[in-house]
């Protein structure tokens, strides 16, 4: 192991901690404040009393809820830096929060919105086809075969069904309310069972996006500089949108559509470990963990409310730092 390494290796287990006395102190915030050591004996010592069903019935699902989408969308967010060589980029290029939109918003404009965690079926089955869709259109002819074409392809796509959106949700009063918290992002009111229905799929993109590190690291290079190096970047490209799909599709459907974690968290751990991708990728898992969390529970304490939206809160810090990234590279390329 390099000193590098070693330097990588104590900064993520700094991060980790920090994640954790994050993830114990966002529990313990709310109306009703607790010592660390009642959530704790919540978690590990249940008794069944108030404060502790109150831990495990509610914040904790919460804070589970916001480390799960944290981590996909940063990771996502970094993968699509990697296979478009754009630092601009992130989960929602290949259409996906608008998808997944669109599915969920329709279904209870037609059926009511009594459908339960049937939503988030929903979303996650339009996230994936609305990014199939990207991805198809992308693929096609000669701007098909850089990242130009994904990018062209994701902007029409997300802004063709996000109008279709809110014209539903103009002509649907009922749906709006329905919905109101999820399509702003929001880790309000999750639950244990929503949380299982898709940990699975985001732990499993995120060993899938781990044992992808190199491969991505090389796709950050560009297309003629990975195919110098051996690699069949349509394929790996195929690979990583696939990954995307499960990460982003599965917060999107969890959350709602949670914007900047995934453009903002990636930019940040690529300036503290480098373009290797085998470090970025879990820098991001706990980075955007971490941020999720974090912005949840100032939210609470700032604007005094269990319920304002964590994507409101991301974003106050997210378009600054956007701007600021976007007049960098403008400024670089000038």
């Amino acid at each position: 192991m390099t000193a590098t390494d070693g330097g990588r290796l104590l900064a993520f287990a700094a991060l980790l901690c920090l994640l954790v006395l994050a993830a114990l102190s966002a529990i313990a915030l709310g109306t009703v404040a607790m010592p660390p050591s009642t959530v704790t004996a919540a978690i590990f010592q249940f008794d069944g009393s108030r404060d502790h069903l109150l831990v495990t019935t509610v914040r904790l699902p919460r804070i589970i809820a916001a480390l799960l989408v944290g981590s996909a969308l940063a990771v996502s967010g970094a993968i699509m830096q990697a296979i478009t060589n754009n630092p601009l980029a992130s989960p929602g290029l290949l259409g996906i929060n608008a998808g997944a939109a669109f599915a969920v918003v329709s279904v209870m404009s037609l059926f009511g919105a009594g459908i339960g965690d049937l939503y988030i079926w929903l979303a996650l089955l339009g996230a994936a086809i609305a990014a199939i869709v990207v991805y198809a259109l992308g693929s096609f002819g000669a701007v098909g075969q850089s990242s130009l074409g994904l990018v062209l392809a994701g902007a029409i796509v997300a802004t063709f069904l996000t109008s279709l959106t809110t014209a539903v949700l103009i002509f649907d009063q009922s749906t709006l309310e329905a919905v109101r918290l999820w399509t702003a992002g929001s880790v309000t009111g999750r639950t244990m069972a929503q949380a299982r229905t898709v940990a699975p799929y985001i732990l499993t993109g995120l060993v899938a996006a781990l044992l992808l590190g190199r491969h991505l690291t090389t796709l950050s290079l560009g297309a003629d500089a990975s195919r110098s190096l051996g690699q069949n970047p349509v394929v790996w490209r195929g690979a990583s949108v696939a990954i995307v799909i499960l990460l982003a599709g599965s917060a999107v459907a969890l959350c709602g559509p949670i914007g900047f974690v995934g453009l903002v968290v990636p930019h940040i751990v690529r300036m503290i470990v480098g373009v290797d991708f085998r470090w970025v990728i879990p820098f991001c898992a706990l980075g955007g963990a971490l941020l999720v969390v974090v912005a949840d529970a100032a939210g609470r304490l700032v604007f005094g409310s269990q319920s304002f939206p964590v994507g409101v809160t991301i974003a106050l810090v997210g378009a600054p730092f956007f701007l600021y990234l976007a007049r960098t590279r403008l400024r670089g390329e000038a």
